[in-house]
């Protein structure tokens, strides 16, 4: 990827004010396939501002925000399909908000520039785990490197654990 497109994203911290745009990305039907019930989540979001292991950014492609991701440290949310992970691996969630971006390459894109920046601020692993269902992701996170290692049982069903 050239140094030029990967400039026209940029990644910023969600904040207070950026709740109203999530609740919005949060209520679009292909989220809410894959996420969940928006009111619960915006609160969990909500949460999560406060809290100093979740990184959470809000994803912008020339200027234009349109998707959200977060990343943790495994160990710091323990769960049983982590546990192997070394100390230092970093989890991603993360959503596609805006539908006129979906389909269109952005995922795999910024996926890819925010594992590069996770790796370089030292995170020896870089995982995500998507629905065994939710080809489109499964395929953008391909896309952006990542590599399916196994199936693991979460406690949203079944997941494909991808790293890097």
């Amino acid at each position: 990827m050239s140094d030029s497109k990967s400039a026209q994203y940029t990644f910023w911290p969600a904040e207070q004010q950026d709740l109203p745009l999530l609740w919005e990305w949060l209520q679009a039907p292909e989220v809410v396939r894959w996420w969940g019930d928006p009111v619960e989540q915006i609160a969990l979001l909500r949460e999560d501002l406060t809290n100093d292991d979740m990184v959470m950014r809000i994803v912008s492609h020339r200027g234009r925000p349109f998707a959200y991701a977060q990343d943790y440290e495994v160990h710091a949310w323990p769960q049983a399909h982590f546990a192997h992970l070394p100390q230092g691996a970093r989890a991603i969630d993360a959503f596609i908000g805006d539908a006129e971006m979906v389909g269109k390459g952005h995922g795999s894109i910024f996926l890819r520039l925010l594992a590069g920046l996770l790796k370089a601020n030292g995170a020896p692993v870089v995982t995500i785990d998507p629905g065994v269902d939710n080809k489109r992701a499964r395929r953008a996170y391909e896309k952006a490197g990542f590599r399916a290692q196994q199936v693991v049982e979460t406690g949203c069903g079944p997941a494909i654990l991808m790293t890097i």
